[in-house]
């Protein structure tokens, strides 16, 4: 990865986005100090244009960005850092700089279902997700649905705490069969959007 900074005076965008919610963050800027010290430290650091000099997101906040994966675009001047924050990203305080609330459980789907390949296509004694692939197609469809019936049971009962937890097991059951299947949640969720498309 070779950054153009020649292209823009010395400096160019940095976008960055958590990490595991894919919320953009903030947009800054970098010249090649502050990428390599972002790269040695594992903390984002900018070049600050008003200071006129390099600083590290949080130096006196503490609101940290930890850099998980940077990533360059086809022209070679700007960046994406994913990054997990330590509190607040915005110094108003805000969880990020665009006032967004910084809150989308639905991007761990995305890590899950990678998760979930591996433990297919690199099985291990000790993972119970692939022990599941072990026992074939039959036993995780069956598991899938005693899960659905305990979401049912839960759900008449009114048992909020269990209809939660009974709902993630169902979830990562039917994600664990797509995946036996060669299939993604992702393509569930491709129907939902053609259907929504056209209603």
């Amino acid at each position: 990865m070779t950054p153009d900074f020649d292209k823009s005076n010395g400096l160019i965008p940095v976008i960055v986005q958590d990490a595991k919610t894919d919320k953009v963050l903030m947009l800054g800027y970098q010249n090649e100090e502050a990428f390599n010290q972002t790269k040695e430290t594992g903390k984002v650091t900018f070049f600050s244009r008003s200071k006129g000099r390099i600083w590290v997101k949080g130096e006196t906040s503490g609101n940290f960005l930890l850099s998980q994966k940077v990533l360059i675009d086809c022209d070679n001047d700007t960046l994406l850092i994913k990054a997990n924050p330590v509190g607040p990203v915005c110094h108003t305080g805000a969880d990020t700089c665009f006032d967004e609330k910084n809150t989308s459980g639905i991007a761990f789907l995305n890590r899950l279902s990678n998760i979930i390949n591996d433990r297919h296509t690199n099985p291990t004694d000790e993972s119970y997700t692939s022990s599941l692939f072990k026992k074939g197609k039959n036993k995780l469809a069956q598991k899938v649905g005693e899960e659905g019936v305990e979401v049912v049971i839960e759900a008449m009962a009114e048992n909020e705490e269990l209809l939660l937890n009974e709902s993630a097991d169902l979830i990562f059951h039917l994600m664990v069969l797509l995946e036996s299947q060669d299939l993604k949640l992702s393509d569930v969720v491709n129907i939902l959007e053609k259907r929504h498309q056209s209603s």
